[in-house]
């Protein structure tokens, strides 16, 4: 499918009629409008989403209906887009878009143009919507209904943000964090993915056989049933209720956010450079700081008794070699007595054996005399030394003492060593980040005396809790939300099982029966195309990721969740740890974001046209040439950019683009009104430079 021509009447900036051809050359698929800021790029695109959806714009994206809502009412926001010289005039005071469609295939109704057109007149505040097939009505059109026509054989509003959509506030894709925007994202996965209509399918099929089965209903059994069908209805409405409550807190926590944001960014200005939330949380690390503190001062008390022995280590280290002497003395010291008693009896036994080999007398009494001088020269020697040793004995440890003096050192020298050294250095550690956070908190109190920053601190603070209350309050949302629901699915089974004991007619119970296999045909089918779609958008986000990314292996692999009517996606390092999308940089946030773009609308096999509103924003020059080289040339075979020349499209990265590029304009602003003029390729960074033209959006 392609636009092959766009008409924009007397909508917003562009007064009267305003047309723009899209004429595509071969293999170029690019197509480039340039413009001021407030020239007319943003009301271009809104003008694309109000021909396809009417008051279902309020479907297509939040802002629209926080407009209409902020407006008064769809009619009042159709008179703010109204041109105002135009209102002024009343000469012509029809507001319209006119779209006109090639190679749109259409089941079982050839054509080779669709037009679109809606006209809103600002007299009679009513709207019409004109849809015409090779230029003449189409009785099917007409029997479908036109906004039925345009939602299901052109593009599903569900998924229309992913075809119409502002570069810079896609992020929010990769931010959704809430229960209200993961639902939301959800129904538009299923969409994309071509999981609603089994759903829808499956419904349908519940809903069948809860008719058939209470057709079959007596008439005793008539007041029962209506009771819990009435029972059912409320459960529903009660949580349908919680659940917009919950969105509309979700609404106001983000305006509050933002208001708290504006606030910070203005205390920074005045100096404070820390955020009331950092110095909260410097005032509870510092305390926490002192706590620890105080911890480490108990511990090393508890070491007091031994410390004096790690101080005194030298002294010990000298006691240690004493006791270690003396030991040695004790262990190897021998009894006078028995030493006396040993050489007499080796003497004697020395004589012995010699007298039974010599008989010679003489010699054996000279080998007595001999064997008793040596024996008491040697006890003598004996004598002198160990009382020499005996001198140096000054302690006199018993063996007992012994051992419980060298455990005493051991422990001394190993785990309180490190104990002590390990508690000495918690305590540097904490008096240095101490100091630090004293600084923060010092930095961040320097302007208290500031009267406007004391004004916007209070402000701030006062909102910040308004966001805490807000937080209760949802929290109290969902615990009633579980409530509710545990409730209609207990009441569910009740009326189901109630329901199981009508008696159905024969014609009844056979449809009945065929309608249940379907039924669980269809669940199985659901699953296993959930299953598959989900494993075809993990591998193509992946696939990318890196295409984009320049960070090598930065996203190894994609985690797509589905439950109940939550879809998530989560990205995997290397590691195999979660990245928390929060702490990617807004551009990364953004390709993650592009990234997801292009997997769902390749996964969808709808081809349309893709606007793209500030295209670049956030990117660097490498992730932009990924952009502009990977991204443009392939989410679709026409693409509609936006940019600012020279911000968010450099002269360097049109070259780039130029291959892919089959047509150009700038949008031209004379006074309050705009309009479009075309270029030729290479004349438009040209014109651009010249005073007399105009600049980028």
């Amino acid at each position: 499918m392609r636009i092959d021509q766009i008409e924009i009447k007397n909508f917003r900036i562009y007064k009267g009629s305003n047309t723009i051809d899209f004429k595509q050359k071969k293999e170029s698929n690019i197509y480039l409008i340039a413009g001021k800021n407030g020239f007319g790029k943003t009301s271009f695109l809104t003008s694309l989403v109000w021909v396809f959806y009417g008051k279902l714009i309020a479907q297509v994206e939040d802002k629209y209906r926080k407009d209409i809502k902020k407006s008064g009412g769809y009619v009042d926001y159709l008179d703010s887009q109204f041109n105002n010289d135009a209102k002024v005039e009343g000469t012509d005071q029809k507001m319209s878009i006119q779209v006109t469609l090639s190679d749109v295939l259409i089941p079982s109704v050839p054509c080779k143009t669709v037009t679109i057109k809606r006209t809103y007149d600002f007299t009679t505040k009513e709207e019409s919507l004109q849809l015409l097939i090779d230029g003449t009505e189409n009785e099917l059109t007409k029997d479908v209904g036109y906004e039925v026509f345009i939602n299901d054989f052109l593009l599903p509003r569900e998924i229309a943000k992913f075809f119409f959509f502002d570069a810079e506030k896609i992020v929010s894709l990769a931010e959704a964090k809430s229960k209200a925007e993961l639902r939301s994202l959800s129904r538009a996965y299923s969409e994309v993915l071509g999981i609603k209509k089994y759903e829808e399918l499956r419904r349908n099929l519940e809903i069948l056989l809860s008719n058939l089965r209470r057709r079959g209903v007596s008439e005793q059994e008539k007041d029962k049933l209506h009771h819990l069908i009435a029972k059912d209805e409320e459960l529903i409405k009660l949580t349908d209720y919680n659940q917009e409550q919950q969105d509309e807190l979700d609404f106001k926590e983000a305006n509050l956010k933002a208001k708290s944001d504006g606030l910070q960014e203005k205390l920074i200005r005045e100096g404070n450079s820390v955020t009331l939330e950092d110095l909260k949380a410097y005032k509870k690390e510092r305390d926490g700081i002192k706590d620890a503190i105080d911890v480490t001062k108990q511990k090393l008390k508890k070491h007091l008794e031994l410390l004096p022995f790690l101080i005194a280590n030298e002294h010990v280290e000298q006691l240690k070699l004493q006791l270690d002497h003396e030991s040695k003395f004790q262990n190897q010291h021998i009894s006078l007595d028995v030493y006396k008693t040993k050489l007499e009896s080796f003497s004697n036994q020395l004589i012995k054996d010699f007298g039974e080999v010599v008989n010679d007398p003489k010699l054996i009494t000279r080998l007595e005399q001999l064997t008793k001088n040596t024996c008491e020269n040697e006890f003598k020697k004996e004598v002198k030394t160990n009382t020499n040793d005996q001198s140096k004995v000054l302690l006199d440890f018993t063996e007992e003492e012994h051992r419980e003096f060298l455990a005493l050192y051991k422990h001394l020298q190993t785990s309180f060593k490190t104990q002590i050294n390990q508690l000495m250095q918690e305590e540097k550690n904490n008096r240095v980040n101490l100091s630090r956070v004293s600084r923060k908190i010092k930095q961040g109190e320097a302007r208290k005396d500031n009267y406007l920053a004391k004004k916007l601190r209070d402000e701030k603070q006062k909102i910040d809790d308004e966001l805490v209350n807000l937080k209760e309050d949802k929290y109290k949302l969902i615990e009633e939300f579980g409530d509710l629901n545990g409730q209609h699915t207990s009441h569910k089974k009740i009326l189901s099982e109630f329901e199981k004991n009508f008696n159905l007619i024969e014609q009844d119970l056979k449809k009945y029966r065929v309608t249940e296999k379907l039924l669980e045909k269809i669940k199985t089918v659901i699953a296993r195309v959930k299953e598959e779609k989900k494993f075809a958008l993990q591998k193509t986000i992946v696939l990318g990721l890196k295409r984009l990314m320049h960070k090598e292996n930065f996203v190894k692999d994609v985690e797509v969740n589905i439950y109940d009517d939550v879809m998530d996606i989560n990205l995997i390092d290397q590691k195999g740890n979660y990245i928390d999308k929060d702490n990617l940089s807004k551009g990364e946030q953004q390709l993650y974001a592009t990234a997801l773009l292009k997997a769902l609308v390749d996964e969808s096999g709808i081809e349309f046209p893709v606007f793209i509103d500030s295209p670049l924003q956030k990117f660097d020059k490498d992730h932009s040439r990924n952009i502009i080289q990977e991204f443009y040339p392939n989410i679709s075979n026409q693409v509609v950019l936006f940019p600012l020349l020279e911000k968010e499209l450099t002269e360097k990265e049109y070259e780039l683009m130029k291959p892919n590029l089959s047509q150009v304009y700038m949008i031209e602003h004379t006074e309050n009104d705009s309009a479009f003029k075309k270029y030729k390729l290479n004349q438009l960074f040209k014109a651009f430079k010249e005073d007399d033209h105009v600049y980028t959006h």
